[in-house]
């Protein structure tokens, strides 16, 4: 069935194919968050995983039917041939976005509902995406279920942030890193406008223990220093993982 107005300016066709795309992404999210609260987050990540493969290659095809590009190994051939520095530039912009999507919801509960309801929703929605987040790179990088300290060093590095920020892991122990975040857009901003810190304890409180969790079981999370707390010029949050082999 046609459902285009032939009347219909170009500009209101390709709007409508953003916003199809959109529809789309908020339909594939809102499966993910209903199977992992009707059935729990482990099969919720166990599906995500067996359904994202199969998602994706089902888009690539269509699209590349439609728009006529090539595929390589199943990718993009244009993706795939873009300079390095192309490429890194990409990722980059991609992780820029997603982090401007974040600020945007935020601010979109913020000035509507207030700080508490904003920073109660933000500390909610990373309960769920950080580790999936981390099954999402753990699926990636071929990791175990339990690939310890050395397998969260990896799945750190590939972390959205690990795009646009700036960190570092120091070994503590045998069983033991420190995590620092010594650049962080959102801090750095913040600072650069003369505002406070962003009192973003309450969020890595949740994301950093969750995100090690879902990389391996074992691992337990200390927060070393997360603003509102104090804490030196060189970073803005630092964490410790530790290994609980016990």
């Amino acid at each position: 069935m046609d459902t285009m107005d032939e009347g219909e300016s170009a500009e209101l066709n390709a709007a409508r194919i953003l916003d199809l795309f959109h529809r789309s992404m908020v339909h594939y999210g809102l499966w993910f968050a209903e199977v992992r609260h009707q059935l729990g987050p482990e099969v919720g990540h166990e599906v995500l995983e067996a359904v994202s493969g199969r998602v994706l290659e089902a888009h690539i095809r269509r699209l590349a039917g439609v728009l006529g590009f090539s595929l390589k190994n199943g990718l993009p051939a244009p993706l795939v041939d873009l300079p390095k520095e192309k490429q890194k530039a990409l990722q980059e912009a991609v992780s820029l976005n997603w982090l401007a999507l974040d600020g945007l919801w935020f601010q979109g509960v913020e000035f509507t509902h207030g700080m508490n309801d904003a920073k109660r929703c933000n500390d909610s929605c990373w309960a769920h995406f950080s580790p999936f987040e981390a099954a999402m790179i753990r699926k990636e990088l071929q990791l175990g279920k339990q690939s310890g300290l050395e397998g969260l060093k990896k799945a750190l590095g590939r972390r959205l942030y690990a795009f646009i920020n700036e960190q570092s892991m120091e070994d503590t122990g045998l069983d033991r890193f420190v995590f620092r975040m010594h650049k962080c857009r959102v801090q750095d901003a913040r600072k650069r406008k003369g505002l406070a810190d962003y009192p973003c304890k309450s969020a890595g409180m949740v994301e950093y223990p969750y995100f090690a969790k879902e990389i391996d079981s074992r691992i337990r999370t200390r927060c070393i220093g997360c603003p509102p707390d104090a804490h030196p010029e060189e970073w803005w949050c630092a964490w410790e993982f530790i290994l609980d082999e016990g």
